[in-house]
């Protein structure tokens, strides 16, 4: 058997039992990574004799009889986060060299847990586009077609977690980050809700590891089932020890139901900024058809849905504010003298982009109220619905695209070109009000690509998605490894 292709939960099952030992499946991880990861290119920073040691330590800890969640469980982390004496880079050249000296809060707690860190996986150049590509490491190619992408920035974990390569990796998530390589790998991932997981450590390099909130962005779990995804959030979930841990435990609320006949589940498969593909509305209709038979009661259509349109503007120029925030003086001028020549009634995703990107913090203040007042719709919709079904891109993984000007840059709905960024609309739609969003496995299209799916769930109920992805899994079928 060939147990890095099993679940964390099989093979924690079997280190238990005796039946495996730490040693071997480290032993084995590493030896499938040194076969096939050379046409695949996830794990971008190897770490396998520390990787050896920590296996002999976490079987020397179970021979004295202890048992932690993850102990002796092969496992791979995110390039962002810092690991000591490893480079973290985020891809970026400059940065090439650079080995912070202390492990991020996860990284400190993956290992607390007694996982067995692989080595860091592969990300796009600071962490900002929707492939995993740099000029320090590389392109990741999607384990099911080495053409197209695994998807970013995650998308090294999740192609070491659809080759076999460790049986859990952990990822962050600011437009898609965790759900489209997931969706674009066939694998599972969690978004968790905004602030429920420390994010001090993943930072860019040189920065401090201070514990400061961030706006959007999240760490998350990634896996090869819906039932490891809530044994890992279960290791990660929890508020910084150097703040809210202070005065703070976590307690999670319990799945609102366990069986599919009770949930109550909100359908959505069109957008009107971006048409959905059709093998991606065929994986939505896939699951809606399993709800159903399942006895789940499934609706199309809801008042209480906040506006998807005001929704995406609104994402997309928050999350433009964030990440041209550090821009040169000259850059930010000349973005402001563009956003200046912008036609009034454009309400483009364009135009959203470009004046996010100069947006002042009196208008971040005026964003930042009406996010507010979507969340407290989403509160009102989920006083009705468990759950919202929809899409995490509008198509599956799209062929590698390297044009150095993403502006330029197009993806292909169905024969139709439409702009690159305008795929983040639906990663955005839990991301701007701070939701838990849950990728599953959701068929394959024409072409044999995975499909993927997310679930929505309410505000800190993230057990609410993950139980449903769990009862789905069990409906429609989950991870398959690629042929």
């Amino acid at each position: 058997m060939e147990w890095n292709s099993q679940s964390a939960e099989k093979i924690a099952a079997a280190l238990r039992a005796g039946e495996v030992t730490s040693a071997e499946l480290t032993d084995e991880a590493i030896t499938r990574i040194e076969r096939d990861d050379k046409a695949i290119n996830a794990i971008c920073v190897p770490d396998f004799d520390r990787a050896r040691a920590a296996a002999r330590g976490a079987d020397q800890a179970r021979a004295r009889g202890e048992d932690r969640p993850l102990l002796g469980i092969p496992v791979t982390v995110k390039e962002s986060y810092n690991i000591a004496d490893l480079p973290t880079t985020w891809g970026m050249p400059l940065h090439r060299d650079y080995m912070p000296a202390e492990d991020a809060v996860q990284v400190s707690r993956l290992k607390a847990a007694g996982a067995v860190v692989l080595g860091k996986t592969n990300v796009p150049f600071g962490l900002q586009d929707i492939q995993s590509f740099n000029d320090i490491y590389g392109t990741t190619n999607n384990p099911w077609d080495h053409g197209r992408t695994s998807g970013g920035s995650s998308g090294g974990s999740a192609a070491a977690l659809a080759s076999g390569f460790g049986a859990l990796s952990i990822g962050s998530d600011l437009a898609g980050s965790l759900r489209t390589p997931a969706h674009f790998c066939g694998v599972y991932a969690h978004k968790p809700t905004l602030g429920l997981a420390s994010t001090r450590g993943m930072v860019p390099p040189q920065v401090p590891a201070l514990p400061a909130d961030l706006d959007l962005a999240v760490v998350g779990p990634m896996a090869r089932t819906a039932r490891d995804l809530m044994l890992l959030l279960d290791v990660m979930a929890g508020p910084d020890p150097l703040t809210l841990g202070v005065a703070h435990d976590l307690a999670l609320p319990p799945a609102r139901h366990e069986r599919l006949c009770d949930f109550r589940v909100l359908v959505l498969d069109n957008h009107p900024l971006i048409p959905t593909g059709s093998a991606v509305r065929a994986g939505v209709n896939r699951v809606a058809d399993a709800l159903v038979d399942g006895g789940a009661r499934v609706e199309w259509h809801s008042p209480l849905l906040p506006g998807l349109t005001e929704a995406a503007l609104l994402y997309t120029q928050l999350l433009f504010s964030g990440s041209a925030a550090r821009f040169p003086v000259e850059s930010y001028e000349q973005l402001r003298t563009r956003a200046a020549g912008l036609s009034a009634d454009d309400e483009s995703l364009d135009a959203a982009r470009l004046r996010g990107m100069v947006l002042s913090h009196r208008d971040w203040i005026e964003a930042n109220s009406r996010r507010e007042f979507h969340r407290h719709g989403w509160r009102q919709l989920f006083a009705e619905f468990d759950a919202v079904v929809c899409p995490i891109t509008p198509t599956p993984a799209f062929p590698h695209d390297h044009n150095p000007d993403p502006r330029e840059r197009r993806i292909d709905i169905d024969g139709v070109e439409y702009p690159y960024f305008d795929q983040l609309v639906w990663a955005g739609l839990p991301t701007m009000p701070g939701l838990p969003a849950t990728a599953i496995p959701a068929g394959r299209s024409p072409e044999g690509l995975p499909v993927g799916v997310q679930l929505i769930g309410p505000m800190y109920e993230d057990r609410t998605p993950l139980r449903l992805a769990e009862l789905l899994e069990q409906q429609i079928g989950g991870f398959q490894a690629p042929t």
